[in-house]
């Protein structure tokens, strides 16, 4: 089983999307039994509330279901629980570091990696446009799954 987390800063808004994106991905390949996918925030600002209304409008509109979901922090010891450590920017990934330590097996990327790009997945608690972080989602997704795949 691979297992997936995305991480942004308050988990909210684009790690949950993602999340919640790649689970209806791999369950639309039949494929929900070789993958665990979760999300969590680098900061303690949102923890505890549910996803923004922008993602839910995303996923709601797609019809995929984000129920129950609550942010939750990172934790030092996801490391060895996650084959990938999946980070929406750079602010992340550093982030991300301080709280896991080193990356000797190269768990931590940025998703944009896995869609040749080396940009971060777009911010919508600052643009307010969440139909162009669900599009930098998809293409991540879509890619990271490619990868898992040639591997």
């Amino acid at each position: 089983m691979v297992k997936i987390m995305f991480i942004c800063h308050g988990n909210i808004c684009r790690s949950p999307m993602a999340e919640f994106v790649l689970k209806d991905i791999v369950k639309k390949l039949g494929k929900s039994d070789e993958f665990y996918v979760a999300s969590a925030a680098t900061s303690y600002e949102e923890i505890g509330n549910p996803v923004h209304r922008g993602t839910a409008k995303i996923l709601d509109r797609l019809g995929i279901s984000y129920s129950g979901k609550r942010a939750v922090h990172l934790e030092k010891s996801d490391y060895a629980k996650y084959d990938y450590l999946v980070c929406m920017d750079s602010a992340n990934v550093r982030n991300t570091l301080r709280i896991v330590g080193a990356d000797p097996e190269g768990k931590v990327h940025k998703l944009l990696e896995f869609a040749d790009s080396c940009e971060d997945v777009a911010d919508p608690w600052y643009t307010g446009n969440f139909d162009v972080t669900y599009r930098d989602v998809l293409a991540g997704c879509k890619g990271l799954l490619r990868a898992i795949d040639e591997k």
